[in-house]
């Protein structure tokens, strides 16, 4: 990877709520951190920034090779990698020194870079084979799933991890259309549904495939059972005082998020630093996009 290309500012992918985070995890100078989705290390530098002693953990091995070559800079402590999912987090922060730390920061969903690659699957405005592994040793990928579930199977598929409200109109259609080909391009799967959708709907200012194609990334990835495993670890691994902040993308996430702060508060582990999460203000949307539909939570451990 090229030293330009490092270089530039957001060419992986542009954090949200880059400062509020920091703020919220209260990063003070040598106490020890976990970024468990290190992404294009953007949050990760500013922890870094701020002197925290930095474990940054992703399963994406580019995400990985991307920030350690980004934080290898002159002033900086470098912090430690390692490749992973945080459904493992536990391990892998102890196998690293990071049995007990001060801070722990989750940012879910998926980067600019794996968005915009013309070989990872994930957008549906790119020719790519539909793959949306995060983790590409995963044996599971999205063209499995499009062309071997049942039309049963993915219509509840659309319903519970897309909260699609026409799940069955699109589930009907593709195995329809998988009758005469296999379904293996995502620009290809996304025209089956532009071609099903709604004059309202095709015109609209979210492209009818948004919601089918987040459904399959979070089961290619297993995204919230994930999720479920990894919080627990994190509060474990906190000091007390320690903070743990979640930034998600969708409602399925932030619901997980939520309810479990709120477990956790009622039983006198956790107290929730903010009620209402913190959410972009309009000019980060207007710089960054998609960064829309991001909430921060965090809660402090007691």
């Amino acid at each position: 990877m090229s030293v330009s290309k490092l270089n530039k500012i957001g060419t992986y992918h542009v954090p949200a709520l880059l400062n509020e985070t920091a703020d919220l995890l209260n990063v003070r100078p040598n106490k020890k951190y976990l970024d468990a989705t290190v992404g294009g290390g953007g949050h990760s530098e500013e922890i870094v920034k701020r002197g925290g002693i930095l474990l940054g953990i992703d399963q994406d091995p580019e995400a990985v090779s991307y920030a350690s070559e980004r934080l290898a800079c002159p002033g900086l402590t470098p912090p430690q990698f390692a490749k992973g999912n945080f459904c493992n987090l536990s391990k892998l922060a102890k196998d690293n020194g990071f049995e007990k730390v001060d801070g722990i920061l989750f940012d879910l969903g998926v980067s600019s870079h794996q968005l915009e690659s013309d070989t990872r699957g994930f957008s549906f405005n790119q020719e790519a084979d539909l793959d949306m592994r995060m983790d590409p040793s995963l044996t599971v990928t999205a063209k499995d799933l499009v062309n071997g579930l049942t039309e049963k199977e993915l219509e509840e598929l659309f319903i519970k991890l897309g909260e699609e409200r026409f799940s069955r109109r699109y589930a009907k259609c593709i195995v329809q259309y998988r009758q005469n080909k296999q379904i293996e391009k995502c620009s290809e799967l996304a025209q089956i549904i532009i071609n099903q959708a709604s004059p309202k709907e095709r015109f609209g200012q979210i492209n009818p495939a948004t919601r089918i194609f987040q459904a399959l990334r979070i089961a290619v990835n297993d995204e919230l059972n994930a999720l479920k495993v990894g919080l627990p670890q994190a509060v474990d691994l906190l000091n007390q005082g320690g903070r743990l902040v979640v930034i998600s993308f969708h409602s399925l996430e932030d619901r997980i998020v939520k309810r479990f702060f709120l477990e956790k508060q009622d039983q006198d582990i956790l107290k929730i630093i903010n009620s209402k999460p913190i959410i972009p203000t309009d000019e980060e949307i207007k710089i960054n996009p998609r960064s829309r539909s991001a909430k921060l939570r965090g809660a402090e451990k007691l």
